[in-house]
C-alpha cells in the first residue's frame, strides 16, 4: 500500500499541519523561538490558510516530544531536522523563523543548498539580527529564576504558564537548551542564500536593532527587504494580521517573479 505525501507529513514528528490544504499553493515552514513550540504558529496558520499551508516545526524536548533531549547547538538541531523531515519538499516552500528560529531556518537552508535539492523560495527572518551580528549571551548560564526573568522581560509567554510550577518545570529544560544553542552559535562563513530574504523586526525589540536586522542583506545573493512593525520582540503576536499579510504579499511577488 502506497503512502501519500499527506500521510508522511501527518506522521512526521518534526512538523504539525494545523490547517491542511490541498490547493497546491506554497508551504511555509515555521521555526519557533527559543523555548517555543509548534503551537506558537497555530493562529498564523489559520490566518494564512488555505492559500498558504503552514508547517509548524516541533523541536525535540517539548509537548509531545518532551521525552526527547533538547538539542544544545544550532548545528545539531538544523542537521537533525534536515535529515529527518523531507515530506514537505514536493511543493514550493518558504521558511519563516522567529528569533532563534530565524537562525535555525538559515542553517537548514544552508544544508539543503549543499544537498542540491529544492531550495526555499524565500526566507522570512523575524525578530533576529543577522547571523554575522553577534552579541554575547548568558541566559543559559543563569539559575531558573534568571531564565524566567528573561522570558518575562521579552513577553510572548502567558504569565499564567510562568506561574504554574508544573509547567515551568517541564519548560525550563528545553528553554535552557535552546538558549545555549543560540547563545553559542557562530555562523560558518562563506555561504549566502540563493533566495530572497524578508526581514521582519519590531520597533522596540531589545535584541535587534534596525542595523542588525538590515545586515541580513549580507547573507543572500537574491535581495533583502526590511519590514518594521510596532512592538517588541514578540511583535509577531501583537501584529499577527499585519505579519500574515506581509507574508502573503511577499509570496505572491516571489511566485510572479
Amino acid at each position: 500500500m502506497s503512502t501519500s505525501a499527506a500521510d508522511v507529513l501527518d506522521h512526521d514528528p518534526w512538523v504539525r499541519r494545523y490547517h491542511p490544504s490541498d490547493r497546491g499553493g506554497p508551504r511555509l515552514v515555521c521555526f519557533p523561538h527559543a523555548g517555543g513550540s509548534a503551537t506558537a504558529f497555530h493562529k498564523l496558520s489559520a490566518l494564512l490558510a488555505p492559500g498558504v499551508e503552514v508547517l509548524a516545526v516541533q523541536y525535540p524536548g517539548r509537548q509531545d516530544r518532551r521525552s526527547e533531549p533538547g538539542a544544545e547547538s544550532i548545528d545539531e538541531l538544523a542537521a537533525a531536522f534536515t535529515a529527518a523531515s523531507t515530506g514537505w519538499r514536493d511543493r514550493p516552500y518558504a521558511f519563516f523563523g522567529h528569533s532563534m528560529g530565524a537562525i535555525v531556518a538559515y542553517e537548514v537552508a544552508r544544508r539543503l543548498s549543499k544537498d542540491g535539492g529544492p531550495q526555499p523560495v524565500r526566507l522570512f527572518a523575524s525578530g533576529r539580527r543577522a547571523p554575522s551580528r553577534l552579541r554575547p549571551g548568558t541566559v543559559h548560564l543563569r539559575d531558573d529564576a534568571g531564565v524566567l526573568d528573561e522570558l518575562r522581560m521579552l513577553g510572548g509567554t502567558d504569565e499564567r504558564m510562568l506561574a504554574d510550577p508544573e509547567i515551568v518545570q517541564m519548560a525550563l529544560g528545553p528553554t535552557r537548551s535552546d538558549y545555549k544553542a543560540i547563545e553559542t552559535y557562530r555562523e560558518e562563513p562563506g555561504f549566502a542564500l540563493s533566495c530572497p530574504v524578508t526581514v521582519l523586526t519590531g520597533t522596540d525589540d531589545p535584541h535587534t536593532t534596525l542595523d542588525e536586522a538590515a545586515a541580513w542583506a549580507d547573507h543572500t545573493e537574491a535581495g533583502c527587504d526590511l519590514l518594521t512593525f510596532r512592538g517588541g520582540h514578540f511583535f509577531v503576536d501583537e501584529r499577527r494580521a499585519e505579519v500574515a499579510e506581509a507574508i502573503r504579499t511577499a509570496l505572491r511577488e516571489t511566485a510572479a517573479g
